[in-house]
């Protein structure tokens, strides 16, 4: 009896259990995926024109023999910078001393000989008053004076060219510089008969780097600065440059010249800066990033990353009061570092995802952590949407 009564209890057990068997609890609904939210940041920004362009030398001179003979030395290192006067090379000289010093002779000689024709000249003149000397003989000795003056002159020309051409024979730097790889080494014969080119040389200190300009580029260039920057332009307007190596824009100038017409085929103007370039670094022909300053203004900025393209245009997606995601339509302007500035869209307190934008969708609601501002970290969380 007392089995039974247990077997009984145990089966009484099992059909009270069997109902609750039967109810599974309802599942629970994720929360809503968090993303990170910040404020656009107000700063005052530079309108800029970001163009490209190639350094150019402001004088370029090729070093020529202007006198024939050997060339005797060469006095400087392929490549160096060379200052302006320096002594480069040297023609032989002998040959131009020698005609030198037969010039000078030269002019001592008709020296003498106009002295001694006056001489003669004033004592016939006197003699011829006295009915002593005739007059062909008074003419005689003019005409001999006028020849002596005339060789005279002539020997001191002659004398001035021999000294020029000496002085031809020591070829100097024209200016300060850079000066490229001899052409001629020393022991050959130059200017002789051909126009022998010897060296070439840069001024490199300061360099030009020409640049094109668009049409709509230089309507809002004008805008700004009211004419075509140029060297009468007592402002300078400025302008910054960097290499392809280089980060940035390191190299400050100003505008100088600019073209007097557009080329009809591209529609672009062609404009030209100074650069100082005291060492050098910099080389002709290299390829240059250049940016024009425009206007300054204030504008919101916003992390570039945060920033969505598509057909419609560029576009936010902001965080509303109810933690949902909308959609925001932009224009966008210049970059600032890793910034951008926001032209049209924002009135400067939605709070916009800045990381987590593959959570966000328009219409889905988040779980926003607020970031401060888009461009400082940390700031106060007032009007922050509700988390």
């Amino acid at each position: 009896m007392i089995g039974a009564a247990a077997a009984w209890a145990m089966v009484a057990s099992l059909l009270v259990m069997l109902p609750g068997c039967g109810e599974r609890p309802k599942p629970q609904p994720p929360p809503p995926p968090k993303v990170t939210v910040a404020q656009p940041v107000q700063r005052t920004i530079t309108d800029q024109l970001d163009l490209t362009g190639n350094t150019q030398a402001v004088y370029t001179v090729q070093l020529v023999a202007r006198v024939a003979g050997y060339l005797e030395q060469v006095l400087f290192r392929d490549g160096q910078l060379v200052k302006k006067g320096q002594q480069l090379f040297v023609i032989q000289r002998n040959t131009y001393e020698f005609n030198l010093q037969q010039a000078e002779a030269a002019i001592q000689q008709y020296t003498a000989q106009l002295g001694w024709a006056e001489a003669q000249l004033n004592r016939y003149s006197n003699l011829a008053q006295n009915k002593a000397a005739s007059k062909s003989d008074v003419d005689n000795w003019i005409y001999q004076k006028d020849l002596a003056q005339a060789n005279l002159r002539t020997a001191v020309a002659q004398r001035d060219q021999a000294r020029l051409n000496l002085s031809y024979t020591d070829v100097r730097a024209p200016f300060d510089g850079r000066i490229d790889r001899r052409l001629k080494d020393a022991g050959n014969l130059v200017g002789s008969g051909e126009n022998t080119v010897l060296a070439q040389i840069n001024q490199v200190d300061p360099i030009y780097v020409y640049f094109n300009i668009s049409d709509l580029d230089l309507a809002r260039l004008l805008k700004r600065t009211g004419g075509v920057p140029g060297p009468s332009d007592a402002r300078r307007w400025p302008m910054q440059a960097g290499l392809p190596s280089e980060d940035g824009y390191p190299h400050k100038g100003y505008l100088d010249f600019a073209a007097i017409s557009l080329t009809s085929t591209s529609g672009t103007l062609l404009m030209r800066g100074v650069l100082s370039n005291p060492e050098g670094r910099i080389l002709p022909g290299l390829y240059a990033r250049v940016r024009v300053p425009i206007e300054q203004r204030t504008a919101f900025l916003i992390p570039d990353a945060a920033i969505g393209h598509d057909q419609q245009g560029s576009y936010l997606f902001v965080v509303n009061d109810k933690n949902v995601v909308e959609r925001r339509s932009v224009k966008t302007g210049p970059g600032v570092d890793a910034l951008r500035a926001i032209d049209d869209g924002l009135k400067g307190e939605e709070w916009v995802v800045v990381n987590g934008l593959l959570k966000a969708a328009p219409g889905r609601q988040v779980t926003p952590e607020r970031e401060g501002t888009a461009g400082a970290p940390g700031a106060p969380e007032h009007g922050a949407p509700r988390r």
